[in-house]
């Protein structure tokens, strides 16, 4: 007489296949494409559209700037930076190159001209600010010659805690992490569990250098990280560090001729911090360690960070930084309920619930004040809308997604 299968092993069998299945379906919906990261600056020919910055608060001398690529890094504060961007392209009537079906240009396959929603040869746009994995000579053909490349970087090891936890129901490789701290135990050991091969291994190691259309698999002392650092300097006017979101701003403020009202923002797509583990300095330096080539690349950016803080004025930044804080406070009692992010089941509104990973990540969002002024209720909201719905509002039909939440939320839950 056979042995009999463990019901919850054949049910966790049967789940595990189902969420590669689904995996498989979304993560490899676009064709297969080549990388390249060889320099190459053609433009299109669009007129850049002017618009006037008429604060008669700040001693204006500049023209804003309106062509702009954000490069959209995981897990680096980059949902509130793309909220930003979206609601200035808003408001000035500027044109995006928007994703189609999914809430980024097929992910991780690398960009291509053809992932933008309703393109043709020769169209021009002013912003591109979703996740994709770089792809230089694709993007400048979206944009005139003036456009600014941007993107922002963070701690590797804060980055890496951050994806572990956000990413692990997507990453079948960390299913079999033994214990409780499967953190600590991967980077204890991580020969022992990580596969290069494995489905999405990306999010595992050095997932910054990913992004940016690199090699993550490269040991730090490789010449070709030396080499991809280089690329990225020459490419991107300005690189942010999230670990000091609020300068970032103020950097990006000026070198586009922005004001200070284009850079209120929420925190969006915060986890919870009962979800967020405690990194020992050791457990730091293991995360740097194993994500090398991103901890080099992280303090390159760093170092030219602070460089160009100084030049601007550490008096002047803090200056800057407190207004920011003040506009914020402002604007967080104006349009928040109760004053701060909840979970998503406290949200009471649907449209405003944050999209949710699998696993115990939860994501916090906010319930709008019912008592909002009317000349501050369309920012409020703008501010505080969810990625997801926002791409949804600005027309794009995001079938694939909401095909693999539907699964994740009726069938995985």
């Amino acid at each position: 007489m056979g042995k009999k299968t463990n019901p919850r092993l054949k049910h966790k069998l049967i789940m595990g296949t189902l969420v590669i299945c689904m995996m498989g379906i979304y993560c490899f919906s676009a064709q297969t494409n080549h990388d390249t990261n060889s320099a190459s600056f053609a433009s299109c020919p669009q007129v850049t559209p002017q618009i006037s910055n008429n604060s008669s608060a700040e001693n204006v001398t500049c023209k804003p700037k309106v062509n702009l690529m954000f490069m959209k890094t995981h897990k680096t504060g980059s949902s509130t930076m793309l909220n930003i961007l979206l609601r200035f392209g808003e408001k000035n009537q500027l044109k995006f190159a928007l994703p189609n079906s999914r809430n980024d240009f097929f992910y991780p396959s690398t960009f291509f001209r053809s992932q933008v929603k309703n393109y043709r040869p020769g169209l021009c746009y002013n912003i591109v600010c979703n996740h994709m994995r770089f792809n230089a000579p694709e993007v400048e053909k979206l944009f005139p010659g003036d456009a600014a490349f941007f993107t922002i970087l963070r701690d590797p090891a804060e980055l890496f805690e951050s994806s572990f936890h956000y990413y692990k129901g997507y990453v079948p490789q960390t299913w079999r992490i033994p214990g409780k701290n499967k953190l600590s135990e991967f980077l204890t050991n991580p020969s022992r569990y990580f596969n290069p091969e494995g489905i999405n291994s990306f999010y595992l190691r050095n997932l910054q250098i990913f992004d940016l259309g690199f090699e993550n698999n490269l040991e730090v002392d490789d010449p070709r990280v030396h080499e991809s650092i280089e690329y990225v300097a020459k490419r991107f006017q300005l690189v942010l560090i999230s670990d000091h979101f609020e300068e970032s701003l103020i950097l990006l403020k000026d070198a586009l001729c922005w004001q200070m009202d284009d850079m209120l923002f929420f925190k969006l797509n915060a986890r919870r911090a009962v979800s967020v583990s405690a990194m020992s300095p050791d457990l730091k330096g293991k995360a740097r360690e194993w994500n090398g080539a991103d901890w080099k690349l992280y303090q390159h950016f760093n170092a030219t960070f602070w460089a160009r803080v100084e030049a601007y004025g550490r008096r002047r930044m803090e200056e800057d930084v407190r207004e920011l804080h003040r506009r914020n406070a402002e604007m967080e009692a104006i349009c928040i309920d109760g004053r701060g992010a909840v979970v998503a089941e406290d949200i009471t509104d649907v449209h405003m619930k944050p999209w949710q990973p699998l696993g115990d990540a939860a994501i916090l969002g906010y319930n709008l004040r019912a008592d909002i002024p009317q000349q501050f209720s369309d920012l409020c909201r703008k501010m505080l809308t969810p990625e997801i719905q926002y791409l949804t509002d600005l027309g794009v039909d995001l079938w694939l997604t909401r095909l693999w939440g539907w699964f994740k939320d009726n069938v995985l839950s």
